[in-house]
């Protein structure tokens, strides 16, 4: 067994404007202050990294690795959540997710969709170039309009969905092949791959890509009361990264799983801070361990109610104590009377 290695935090949720969330060395060194041993980097946060630049220069990786690790931290990951989304997206999200494309390819779904891929492909060449062997991701979605089956579904359509989608992704999941690198997929609402079963259909349309990898993060299971620890049971072998992130879900007689359309502080399910939910992180950590996860745990603090200089503060200790140093022995070697062949058969009244 592996001893999970952190803590980490994903620094998406930080960046920002004012010091020291404006430049990648000055994040860093507040991180390290908390108690952090690693950070997640978005890719698409120029104040971060130039993303291009680092998939085609390894002396400029060399130097985004040099100025985290002069922190005294480590790169745990790298992010492309963003450009991720944008490699498949139905028409009627065209108008939402544009943003997170550049202006030069707003308005034109086939070169957002292309820029989105070239991302993937830099993305998977800079993990190489940082000394990385996983990377996070989400799928983007063709089919979620119709997750409801109303109006009925045409019979069909979601067999040509994850099909698009996968041929969309082995070329991606190809080039991460090249580098080494696993492709981590998160498994959230909103993405075709929400759940275990939607993975599932993706990976048999990529031929069960051995690149086709997931990152577990428990709150988007508690938000579809999907049986989070069990799940780690059936996918354990393909789990390669981990957010550690806590939610709630509080149905009432007025709301349930899809939320009456309300903000995030008014939804039964919400996220909360980590160690402010409901999320059972003792036995996730303990399995985790258990099937030798070689991953980092990671902190991806989301919450509608706690200002977040205050949960990454506590997150940083929840997540050390919740790491489990692995034995290195037995419990009951004291009581060991030793044994061979011979003392074995003798124990089982073989002659």
């Amino acid at each position: 067994m592996h001893t999970i290695k952190g803590p980490a935090i994903f620094l998406a949720q930080f960046m920002g404007e004012e010091a020291p969330f404006n430049t990648l060395a000055s994040i860093c060194k507040w991180a390290k202050g908390l108690g952090f041993a690693g950070v997640q980097i978005p890719s698409w946060d120029p104040r971060c990294l130039d993303l291009k630049k680092a998939a085609e220069s390894k002396a400029y990786a060399d130097e985004i690795r040099g100025i985290v690790e002069e922190a005294g931290l480590q790169i745990t990951e790298l992010s492309t959540h963003l450009q991720g989304q944008l490699v498949a997206v139905h028409p009627a999200y065209d108008a939402q997710f544009d943003g997170f494309a550049p202006a030069e390819v707003r308005n034109n779904p086939k070169a957002r969709t292309e820029w989105a891929v070239q991302q993937l492909h830099y993305a998977a060449k800079a993990s190489r170039n940082l000394g990385l062997s996983a990377h996070a991701t989400f799928s983007g979605a063709l089919l979620w309009p119709t997750m409801y089956p109303w109006p009925q579904r045409p019979a069909g359509l979601v067999e040509t969905g994850f099909r698009e989608l996968a041929k969309r992704w082995l070329p991606i999941l190809h080039s991460f092949d090249e580098q080494g690198v696993d492709l981590c997929y998160e498994i959230h609402p909103g993405e075709d791959l929400h759940d275990g079963v939607t993975y599932e259909l993706f990976w048999k349309h990529t031929g069960h890509h051995p690149r086709a990898c997931l990152l577990y993060d428990p709150s988007h299971f508690v938000l579809q009361c999907l049986d989070y620890l069990s799940y780690i049971d059936h996918y354990h072998e393909r789990i390669r990264m981990f957010h550690v992130k806590d939610a709630e879900f509080n149905p009432t007689g007025k709301q349930g799983v899809y939320g009456g359309y309300q903000n995030w502080i008014d939804r039964a399910g919400r996220f909360r801070s980590l160690g402010d939910g409901q999320v059972d992180f003792k036995s996730i950590f303990s399995k985790l361990t258990a099937y030798d996860f070689p991953g980092w745990a990671v902190l991806e603090w989301e919450c509608c109610i706690k200002h977040p200089e205050d949960g990454a503060r506590e997150g940083a200790l929840f997540i050390r104590d919740h790491i489990i140093r692995v034995t290195e022995r037995a419990f009951d070697d004291f009581a060991n009377t030793g044994s061979d062949e011979k003392f074995n058969r003798a124990v089982l009244g073989l002659s």
